[in-house]
């Protein structure tokens, strides 16, 4: 049952990461997200009462269904199909996990869990809020108490035999398989069913589906974070990558600011670039309006952060107004006043005599940011941004000067790939996926 999970888990998520490609690609405009949900909602209702309708499955009226759905069945019974559709998903897999034997036929169950899993595929990733756990465990419980009929079948009158305990299991394999999840996907499980003798089937069944689903792809959520550029880190390295330096890595030229800058190029900085730190240099060289006056390089002196800038200019601390923010009117609490919602922009009013004005950055900025030589290596620039927690990273050469700027996305577009080289024999390549 676990490498059952472990193929169901992989071919979940192949199918969603198709699907997620295409939305990314042809279904960006709201109108359209709106249209999609709607129409899924729209097939999944059709589909729904058409299972209902062509399959006369009825069994006697169960004691836990608050709406029991006659159809075409005799006085006293209820439609199989109807319990498993016409209720919230959390207790239809109540229902599969603790009906008594029998109580759905092998045609109910394989029809709803081949027609449920495409839907769950489709659904997860709409433009609307959607389940993922629920839907999952509902596909397995289906095909874990097919499974449990089966043995049924084989072990006629065995007590062992109980087709809720392998709705459980399947419930749980396919689960673990989509989502890659292991120790806590069996706590979580334990705590649902209360008993913690399922305990160790639960975890060998969950590390089966991992190894299962890993050998054709990543999990789910690891999938969707890299199809939206996330930028979140891996534990290690990527292998092969103590060839490649800091200087392949990092975004140059560098958008840097002097010591003492002039309001209005500040501004046009922050307007014309989204970056959230700024090297601080000795000096630029004067360009006037040139583009290139914005992306000079210098001696390091330190690095001042965005959310800084803002606040500086909403409450014009400029050189020329010393005499008024002089003293304890500037301090750690104005930007402590100013978290976690900075200013932006749009909230900042200058006039044009503004712009004339000058900011000293010494006394705000950080003197001694976190800095890496050119000739780093990936390797060693991963472990600093990994065991820091850091956002950005400066680059200088030999004299200090800064020469590049580091970010987390330009460590996680490397990636390793699988590749047959020209002697037939597969190959590890470090690449960078753009």
């Amino acid at each position: 049952m676990g490498i059952i999970g472990g193929l169901l888990g992989a071919l979940y998520n192949h199918i969603n990461f198709k699907l997620t490609a295409m939305r990314m690609k042809y279904i960006t405009q709201p109108w359209q997200k709106i249209l999609e949900a709607m129409f899924v909602a729209f097939v999944t209702a059709v589909v729904a009462f058409l299972m209902i309708y062509l399959i006369n499955d009825c069994r006697l009226t169960s004691d836990t269904s608050e709406y029991p759905i006659q159809m075409f069945c005799p006085s006293g019974q209820e439609n199989a199909a109807a319990e498993i559709w016409f209720q919230t998903p959390e207790k239809s897999v109540r229902s599969l996990f603790h009906d008594d034997s029998g109580s759905f036929s092998w045609l109910t169950l394989g029809i709803f869990f081949g027609v449920y899993f495409l839907l769950a595929c489709w659904t997860y990733g709409l433009g609307i809020p959607s389940g993922l756990f629920i839907p999952t465990l509902l596909c397995g419980a289906a095909w874990g108490r097919l499974i449990g009929k089966l043995l049924n079948v084989l072990f006629p009158g065995e007590e062992w035999v109980d087709e809720g305990k392998y709705a459980l299991v399947g419930a749980g394999a396919m689960l673990g398989g989509v989502v890659r999840m292991t120790l806590s996907l069996t706590v979580i499980l334990m705590e649902a069913v209360g008993n913690i003798t399922f305990g160790l089937p639960l975890m060998i069944v969950l590390m089966v589906a991992k190894w299962v689903g890993d050998f054709f792809n990543e999990g789910i959520y690891d999938i969707h974070i890299q199809m939206t550029g996330v930028p979140i880190m891996g534990w290690d390295a990527p292998p092969l990558s103590n060839n490649i330096y800091a200087s392949e890595v990092m975004n140059r030229p560098v958008v840097s600011l002097r010591c003492v800058e002039t309001v209005g190029r500040i501004v046009a900085v922050l307007k014309a670039y989204t970056y959230n730190g700024f090297p601080v240099v000795d000096s630029l060289p004067q360009n006037g309006s040139d583009e290139r006056y914005f992306k000079s390089f210098g001696r390091l002196r330190g690095l001042i952060l965005r959310s800084q800038l803002t606040v500086l200019l909403k409450h014009r601390v400029f050189n020329e107004n010393a005499e008024i923010w002089q003293g304890d009117k500037v301090d750690i609490r104005l930007f402590r006043l100013a978290y976690p919602r900075y200013y932006n922009m749009s909230q900042i009013n200058l006039t044009p005599e503004d712009m004339n004005c000058h900011i000293d950055f010494r006394p705000f900025l950080s003197p001694s940011p976190y800095t890496v030589a050119s000739c780093a290596s990936l390797p060693r620039v991963f472990s600093l941004f990994r065991a820091l927690g850091l956002r950005h990273l400066i680059v200088t050469n030999d004299d200090n000067e800064v020469v590049g700027m580091v970010t987390r996305k330009d460590l996680v577009k490397y990636r390793v790939w699988k590749h047959r080289g020209q002697m037939g024999l597969e190959e590890l390549v470090i690449y960078r996926n753009i």
